[in-house]
């Protein structure tokens, strides 16, 4: 193999590696990982549930604009709306 076979090689190497899923990106401490198990359980204790929902792609956005203004995650604020709303419907 020629010299540039071999190093269009480890870069192959080098690129796979970076694109692992749970590898640190570049300068990024690494964050201790989760399995989906070990997440399931702690959402279980906290009373989490899944809930899949379609919508539209212009409310996601402003969703998660929302989620950063307030510096909390997606789920958090999701979940607040939600609880806002149907309190204001209650009151009707």
């Amino acid at each position: 193999m020629k010299k540039t076979g071999l190093a269009k090689s480890d870069a192959k190497k080098l690129m796979g590696k970076m694109a692992v899923p749970g590898a640190p990106s570049f300068g990024a401490a690494a964050a201790p990982a989760i399995d989906k198990r070990e997440q399931r359980k702690l959402d279980q204790a906290l009373g989490l549930m899944p809930f899949a929902v379609k919508l539209n792609g212009d409310l996601v956005k402003q969703l998660q604009a929302l989620a950063t203004e307030r510096g909390g995650d997606l789920n958090a604020t999701v979940a607040d709306i939600l609880t806002q709303g149907l309190a204001a419907d209650a009151a009707k």
